[in-house]
């Protein structure tokens, strides 16, 4: 039987090489001078940001999570809507953002709501693309928890369809991942996106 690898296992090692060295020779390359007022520390910011907006490279799920993780008898949907992220698409460096409705159906654990939200952000914050964004979080909750089922809705808007290409400042895009009874049991489906539908914010 052949082996698959899970996308939440893949991860990069991160560089120590200086970031801001590029960023000039960049800024070199686009005709603008790097040395002038305005541009010459632009470098050293840029890198301090890109070094944040990627920090998921370094994040250990697991240790995220700690000992939130309980043991409770409760056999309905656990909803945490509306999670805001903000990541950067592989393809451009762009940056696209919005919300994400996260659920799971325990079977004998919950996990602690605060650690949800931090699950998304170890992974919006690396190099992404909102459907692999979807899946990495839904496995993780799965893997951790190993509930009855995870549905995990993303709602995105990009700046590389905004600012560029087709520029429709409007679009957006849905991605979702179901796996266990919210993929198996149209009912449970159904319940998770009527909650989440309930009471939707525009992105």
């Amino acid at each position: 039987m052949k082996k698959t690898t899970s996308v939440v296992q893949m991860q990069p090692k991160r560089s120590d090489i200086s970031i801001a060295s590029h960023i000039r020779e960049v800024l070199r390359a686009l005709g603008e001078d790097p040395e002038r007022e305005g541009l010459n520390v632009t470098p050293a910011r840029s890198e301090k940001a890109l070094r944040y907006l990627t920090s998921g490279y370094t994040a250990d799920v697991d240790k995220i999570v700690n000992d939130a993780l309980f043991d409770v008898k409760y056999d309905e949907v656990v909803i945490v809507r509306d999670i805001e992220f903000f990541s950067l698409c592989e393809h451009h460096l762009l940056p696209f953002f919005g919300k994400m409705h996260v659920a799971y159906l325990p079977d004998s654990k919950v996990i602690g709501l605060s650690k949800i939200p931090r699950i998304v952000d170890a992974f919006a914050r690396r190099l992404q693309i909102q459907e692999r964004l979807t899946q990495e979080v839904a496995e993780t909750i799965q893997r951790l928890v190993n509930p009855r089922g995870v549905g995990v809705i993303c709602e995105a808007r990009h700046f590389c369809m905004m600012m560029r290409g087709v520029e429709k400042q409007h679009s957006g895009a849905i991605t979702s991942a179901m796996l266990g009874a919210f993929r198996n049991n149209k009912e449970t489906r159904n319940e998770l996106l009527s909650l989440v539908g309930q009471r939707s914010t525009t992105i």
